[in-house]
């Protein structure tokens, strides 16, 4: 029977049937995967957020000045296209990473204090160890913020 309520013990299910603990050498593997897998979520958003800012800054520098680009002109041309490389790579990292989210929601689902508590720690060590520094990435997507007059 499935628990609807947190519960600590080392007796879980976790995704599937076959993923079941039932020692405490089994119980804490998992949960040392359950913290792998949540700073890898990190590492991938990471790499997606630095590839989208790479592709767009490479592509403002590629192109020329807004004023003397046609209207359609940005979304036809073949660098800064809807089907570009760097957008296809940014849409296969969303795709895993979202895959990713979903399957660590539904593992936290399982209820079990310490697969939740493993998550959550694996989140916070991934954020802090790959994306505390996107105040220097955020800062170059602003182009030109003084630019509103």
């Amino acid at each position: 029977m499935m628990h609807m309520t947190f519960y600590w013990s080392k007796d879980v299910t976790i995704l599937i049937d076959s993923w079941r603990t039932t020692s405490w050498t089994s119980y804490s593997l998992t949960l040392i995967a359950c913290l792998i897998v949540s700073a890898f979520y990190q590492y991938l958003e990471d790499l997606r957020v630095r590839l989208k800012t790479a592709s767009s800054s490479a592509a403002k520098a590629s192109s020329p000045a807004p004023i003397q680009t046609p209207l359609l002109g940005a979304k036809l041309d073949g660098a800064g296209g809807r089907f570009s490389a760097a957008r296809l790579g940014g849409a296969v990292l969303f795709g895993v990473n979202a895959a990713i989210g979903y399957l660590l929601m539904l593992a936290v689902m399982s209820f079990n204090g310490g697969v939740f508590v493993a998550i959550v720690v694996g989140l916070a060590i991934g954020y802090l160890a790959f994306r505390s520094g996107d105040d220097d990435v955020a800062a170059t997507v602003v182009d030109n913020p003084c630019a509103c007059a």
